[in-house]
């Protein structure tokens, strides 16, 4: 059993990472409209009560919640195991929320793809073999990163000083590793065990830990 979920684990996607499959499209599409939706939710119902009192104490910690946004790259991801699909996955649910509204309009957009390319290069950097859960942590710290350092930092948090973008960059990390990378991993196994990932390499890793 030790030895068939270690292939599992380190199985490439059906075809090699290019062969692109109509079902890895499909699945994309689900998730990513359907974790739209949720961030619409999440902005709408959620996101400005916890960020007003994260604000309240200390506004650096409002990156706590960073996490949220970084799902989708996480679970398209370690779904579809495939150059782009971490990058397509969020942008659908990116794409989603600003039609539905939010407060930042297109520039989720913007964020949307800064996140999934955190994830796009840890997967490369394992050649879209690696993916057991520290690597999902690492994919979730990378997100982080770029989204603060290469826009957060410049667009709000401008009037920041070093040291709060710091403490900033600090909680999106804290937030990318529990929210999207454990979360993501976790919620990855949860599809995986209602038998709906079992065209994937995740379902099939379901499969065989049960075997």
């Amino acid at each position: 059993m030790t030895g068939t979920a270690r292939t599992m684990r380190t199985q490439l996607a059906a075809g090699g990472p290019a062969a692109w499959r109509s079902v890895d499209l499909v699945t994309i599409a689900i998730l990513g409209v359907a974790l739209g939706v949720a961030f619409w939710g999440w902005d709408l119902l959620l996101y400005p009560a916890v960020s007003a009192a994260l604000n309240t104490v200390f506004p650096p910690l409002a990156s706590l919640t960073l996490g949220v946004w970084v799902l989708p790259a996480v679970v398209g991801g370690l779904v579809v195991r495939r150059p782009g699909a971490a990058l397509l996955c969020e942008i659908v649910a990116a794409t989603v929320e600003a039609l539905l509204g939010n407060q930042w309009g297109l520039n989720v957009m913007i964020s949307g793809t800064l996140q999934a390319l955190g994830v796009e290069i840890i997967l490369a950097v394992f050649l879209w073999r690696g993916f057991r859960v520290w690597v999902a942590m690492l994919a979730g710290t990378l997100s982080a990163a770029l989204e603060l350092c290469c826009w957060e930092w410049w667009v709000y948090q401008g009037e920041y000083t070093l040291g709060m973008k710091l403490v900033a960059l600090g909680c999106a990390v804290v937030s990318c590793i529990a929210i999207s990378g454990l979360g993501g991993w976790a919620l990855v196994r949860a599809m995986a065990a209602t038998g709906a990932l079992n065209a994937f390499p995740a379902g099939r890793e379901h499969l065989a830990r049960r075997g």
